[in-house]
Parts: structure tokens; sequence; C-alpha cells
């Protein structure tokens, strides 16, 4: 009998660890733990899971942190709600994979039920042991056949590693990762840019008050991109006398192109893969490569990926995250919870889409998605991402017929601090007074409408009781922060306008200084006398040489091949050979509202969407027309190609062009290490 007594006291209290929560503790973690347990070698994944309880019949989220051993505690994953069974809440999935230096770390999540405020806490260490064991650096395989982590004895304090690499089969120039300063720890290294079942030769170099010491060579043979992945396949022309080849290699962020969800690549100048990027997400576009800082001594990425986050109902680029070249997802976050900090900070439109009655009052607005562009060339490292914002207005705005109120799709431009919180946003609603800020009435010049059939910001708040078409009015497609003077520029599609907004370092009011375009705030110092001189439908806008340079963009053309009488058409100037897409450089006068172009050259193919502007080191010029609809069957197609401007003209000759499946963007540089900034 005293067994049976222990045994029902054992299960109650079991049962009490689960349900009976004291009042003031609604919220408790009840386990957190990892896969495999401490400790494991650096490069290996960590599978981290935790399970907690809420009395309250609210959703309960996680967030994951990491530090390093004696560093403080980062985000790696910010809050996202948890799957609930059993009266017991699970944590989505984290996997943590310490690529840094060996020692103990300390990983925490933080449980938090964003309606009551309530929160829990539990921390873990956790020892990473380092891949040396001797005096002999090692290179081993990584989860991306293609990515090796080269791993060498510690250096000096003082002192700065980097790691050289090449095909041991060919004569080929060596590759170089960036200097990473000596610590008291091994060393390791992302060595990418690598060709597949293809041996390599490898060693360390050791920088020394200007004395460079190689170190031990080993070899390392890559292995096969996995076959079931979407790979694209490119053919390019032979580089002509004056092409870039020192800018050797092209990072390609596709899109998904008929039934095919290409992966984004990195290639040689004839098209051959040297790197790829599988996300842990069925859709992802990739919209910065990012130099090496001090924060991260490695070369990484940001990306905006498909997946569901805290509305159920939205998939399309929930989360934003920070990767490395191997592959492995260093930091995120997702739309749920910067809606939330976007609310705390007083942005009244920023609700949750799913939180919204149907059908929506006038008035009603929230946040859906992540969209189109994120940056990270803001000073203290912060990071700035466009999202999407829908809201209703009366009916008849922007001239609608349905009698019905409107949804209208505007954007933000949303900063993020050093760990990823929310610290300014701009919203473009709360611009709509008419100039010299935006006019809601000013429709998109061109018409375009959101309906699911067509591919602009996801709308969530379409349905009965609501016209039923949403307006595209703005559609941003890019974001750069101007270092001379600490604001933003930013493009609007559908505007055919590049706006310059009030960030002033995160001091500015977020007002609308100018608006560059036709019938806009500048006038176009029309030099060579083109018919139709201004951009229009362009992308990735930015200044080029870190600010100081011309403004660059690919002048996709939309509204300039439009039929007349907005556009010149067919017949009246713009005949098919000439009806194309075009690669722009402007110079920018803001004192006296001026623009003469620098470059506005015929592409040779019209890129109704995507597309991407770069100067190369030695003064090549370097486009990216995006999504060229096939004439004669087939899948759209993307093109990379290289201008040598002819001098005294705003043209020149192609140098280099690659061809492949359709692309969001294209960054040509020395190697994954080297990324453009602008």
């Amino acid at each position: 009998m005293k067994t049976i007594a222990m045994g029902r006291l054992r299960l109650l209290i079991g049962l009490c660890a689960i349900s009976c929560v004291p009042a003031f503790a609604t919220v408790k973690i009840v386990s957190f733990r990892s896969s495999p347990r401490s400790a494991q070698t650096i490069g290996t994944p960590i599978h981290w899971t935790a399970k907690a309880i809420d009395s309250n019949a609210n959703n309960l989220t996680f967030q994951f942190n990491v530090a390093p051993p004696g560093g403080s505690l980062a985000l790696a994953r910010d809050f996202n709600v948890g799957r609930h069974a059993k009266r017991t809440w699970r944590s989505p999935a984290f996997t943590w994979v310490p690529t840094g230096g060996e020692g103990v770390y300390r990983v925490q999540v933080v449980a938090k039920d964003f309606t009551s405020g309530e929160t829990d806490t539990v921390t873990r260490s956790f020892t990473v042991t380092p891949l040396v064991t001797g005096d002999m650096p090692v290179a081993v395989a990584s989860a991306n056949p293609l990515v090796a982590y080269f791993s060498a004895p510690a250096c000096p304090a003082g002192s700065a590693m980097r790691v050289s690499f090449q095909q041991v089969s060919l004569a080929t120039p060596a590759t170089t990762t960036n200097w990473v300063n000596c610590g008291a720890t091994t060393m390791t290294f992302e060595i990418a840019g690598m060709y597949e079942t293809t041996e390599y030769q490898m060693f360390a170099q050791t920088q020394t008050g200007g004395n460079i010491v190689n170190g031990p060579t080993v070899n390392f043979t890559t292995g096969k991109i996995p076959r079931d992945l979407a790979v694209p396949v490119f053919t390019a022309t032979a580089p002509g006398p004056n092409a870039d080849t020192t800018d050797s290699l092209m990072l390609h962020t596709l899109t998904k192109s008929g039934n095919k969800n290409y992966v984004p690549v990195a290639t040689d100048l004839s098209g051959s893969v040297m790197w790829y990027y599988h996300s842990i997400s069925r859709e992802t576009m990739i919209t910065r490569p990012l130099q090496p800082n001090a924060a991260f001594p490695i070369a990484t990425f940001l990306s905006l990926e498909n997946g569901k986050a805290w509305d159920p109902g939205a998939h399309l680029f929930q989360y934003l995250r920070q990767v490395d070249l191997a592959g492995n997802v260093i930091r995120e976050t997702n739309t749920g919870v910067v809606q939330q900090e976007l609310l705390a900070l007083g942005n009244s439109d920023a609700q949750a889409c799913n939180a919204i009655p149907r059908p929506p009052a006038i008035g009603a607005a929230c946040f859906g998605d992540f969209h189109h562009d994120a940056i990270q060339t803001l000073p203290n490292g912060y990071t700035a991402v466009i999202g999407d914002i829908e809201k209703i207005f009366p009916p008849g705005t922007q001239e609608d017929k349905s009698s019905l109120p409107v949804d209208i799709v505007g954007d933000m431009l949303i900063v993020l601090n050093e760990n990823w919180q929310v610290n300014w946003y701009f919203n473009a609603f709360d611009h709509a007074g008419g100039p010299p800020q935006l006019n809601i009435n000013r429709r998109a010049v061109l018409g375009e409408i959101c309906v699911p059939s067509n591919p602009c910001p996801f709308t969530y708040l379409l349905g009965t009781g609501i016209a039923p078409e949403g307006k595209d009015w703005l559609h941003a497609n890019s974001i750069y922060y101007w270092p001379q003077n600490g604001d933003l520029v930013w493009s609007s599609r559908s505007q055919d306008w590049i706006l310059r907004v009030d960030y002033n370092n995160g001091m500015g009011k977020g007002d609308i200084l100018w608006r560059m375009g036709r019938e806009g705030d500048f006038k176009f110092n029309n030099i060579y006398n083109d018919p139709w001189p201004w951009f229009s439908g362009q992308h990735e806008v930015g200044i080029e040489d870190l600010g100081a340079g011309p403004m660059s963009m690919m002048d996709n053309g939309t509204t300039r091949t439009a039929d007349p009488p907005l556009g010149l058409g067919k017949g009246t100037g713009c005949e098919p050979s000439d009806c194309n897409s075009r690669g722009m450089m402007l110079t920018v006068d803001q004192t006296n509202r001026q623009v003469t172009p620098v470059m506005s050259v015929d592409l040779g193919v019209y890129a109704v969407v995507f597309g991407s502007a770069q100067l190369l080191d030695d003064g090549v010029f370097f486009f990216s027309p995006g999504n060229v609809e096939k004439k004669v069957g087939g899948a759209s197609a993307g093109y990379a190609i290289q201008i040598f401007q002819t001098p005294n003209t705003a043209t020149g000759t192609q140098e280099l062009n690659m061809t492949g499946p359709k692309t969001y963007r294209t960054w040509e540089m020395p190697s994954m290490y080297a990324p453009p900034i602008t």
C-alpha cells in the first residue's frame, strides 16, 4: 500500500509540474534540451528543443539567444509561436552550428506570452571542442558539399590569419579569405567558391606586423551537388578585350521559374557553379551579400525566406535571416515579432493581418510580409528591410469604380538595431498628404493592381465587402543607405520614383526630402537628346563608390515602352529593336535638383521586372536584366551583362553576356569574401 501511495504521489507531482502553476508564474519552461548533448566539435549542428506551459489561453512564443565563451548573449532566433499539444507548448525548431572558437557557450531560451506579457527564461551551458587537436590544420566537410571548414591552431594575439586555397590539378590563381584577428582559440574558416568533386589545396597565412608566414598545406575534395536540387544552367559569351575578369565570380539570387524553385548560386564567368545555398525554406531571396566585419568576421548574406510565422495563413517572406557561406542561419527574425515591436513604437498600422475583422473597416491596416530588399550597411551594424503594409480607404480612392472600400498596398522601411530589434521605421501611409510627401490619390503610373494571380506584394485584406482589386500604389523594390548624409534612398517601381527619406542615422523624422523621376522634384539634364530620358519601373537603386559616385539602377522601362500617350510605344520612337531595358548611371546634383546621365545603354532585351546594376572596380559597368520573356516558348530568362563605355557617350559595347533562368539580382565580385558594398 505504501508503494502504491508513493506512486500516486509521484504522479500528482508530475501532473502538477505541468498544470499546478502559481498565479504569479503562468508561463513556465519545463524542459530545454540539446541533441546531441554537450560537448561537440566546431561545425556540429546542435538541435535545441524547449517545452513550456502557459495557464492563459494565448499563443506562447520562443526566442533563442547564444553567448560565445566569455561574451554576451545575442539574438539567434527571435520570438516565434510554438506548437500546442496536450497542454504543453513546444518551441519551433532551433538548430545552432558553432563555427567560432572552442569553449563554453551559453544558450538561452525565453518563452513569452505577448498578450499577458509574462515570460520565463532558462539558460544552458554547452561545451564546444576544437577540430584541431595537434599542430596540423584540418579541412572537413560542412553540410554544403561545396564548402569546407578549415581549422588551424591558434595564432598569437595581435596577429591576423586568412586561408589561401586553389585547385590542385590546374594552375589557377589562388583565392584568399578575409583576414581574421587571432585570439586564444583555434581559427576556423568557411572555404567557399569551389567546383564540385574537385581537389583543392589550402593553407593558413598568418600576418604579424606586415610579415606573412604560410602554414602547412592540407588537401580537400569537394562533394557533389545533390541532384534533387534545382540548380540552374548558364551560358556565357567569351569575355571581350575590355571585360572585367578580376571580378571573376557572379552571385545569382534566383526566383521560382515555372515549376522549379532554383537555389541561389555563385558561378564563374563561364557559368560553372561554384557555390549554392539550399534554404530550410521552400523559397528564398538573397537580398545582399555582406562584407565580413568586427561583429561577424566571416562572410554572410541577408535573405528573405518563406515559411509560416505568427500568422498561419501567411507564408510569403515571413522571415529575415542572416546566413553564413555553409548555409547555417546565424540569426533570424520574423514578421510576427517585428509587428509587435512596431506596435510598441506607436505604429498603429502594423496590426496582425489575421487579427483584422472581415470585412475590414475603413482605416484598418496590417503588416503582411517582408519584401524585395534588406541591407546592412548602416552604422553600428544596423539592418534595414522593406515591409508590406495594407490599408483600407473609402470608396472611390484612387478612382476605384467598385463603390466598395479600397485596399491599398503601401510600404514601410524598418530599421533593426545590432540585435535585430526594431529601432526606427518609415510608414508611407503617414505621408499620404500630397507634395512634397506622397499623395494617396496619385495612382500607380501604369495602374498596377494586386490580385491573387498578380506577382506584387501579397494582399491579405481582399475579400467580400472590399473592392476586388488591391492597388499596388508604391511597390518599393530597393533600399540604400547614403553614408554622406545618413539618409535612406528607396525605389518606388509603381510611381517611377526614387525617394530620399530623412533617416539622419536614426534621428530623422521620416519626412520625404525629395522625389526623383518623371513629375518629381528634379530636372533631367538631357545632354544626349534622349526621347525618353527618365527611368521607369526601375530596380536596385544605389549610389556607387560608397555614396560618392553615380546613382546606379536597372531601368526596366515599363512606362517608357507603354503605348502612347503615356509612353513612346511602337511606331512612336520605340521600335521593337529599341524598346528594351536600359542600364543607367546618373550624377545627382541635390542642391540644384538636377540629374545628368553618365550611362543610359540599351541592353538588347526587355525585362519587365527584376534587375540590378553595379559599377565594377576597373570602371566597367555591370547590369542584370532579370526577367526577360522569351518570345518563342520556354521560361523567362535572366541576363548578366558587362558594358565598356564608349568615350563621350552614354552607351558602350557588351564585353560579357551570361544567360540563365530569371534572376532577381546578380552581383559580380572577386570572391565570396569581397562582395560589393553598394
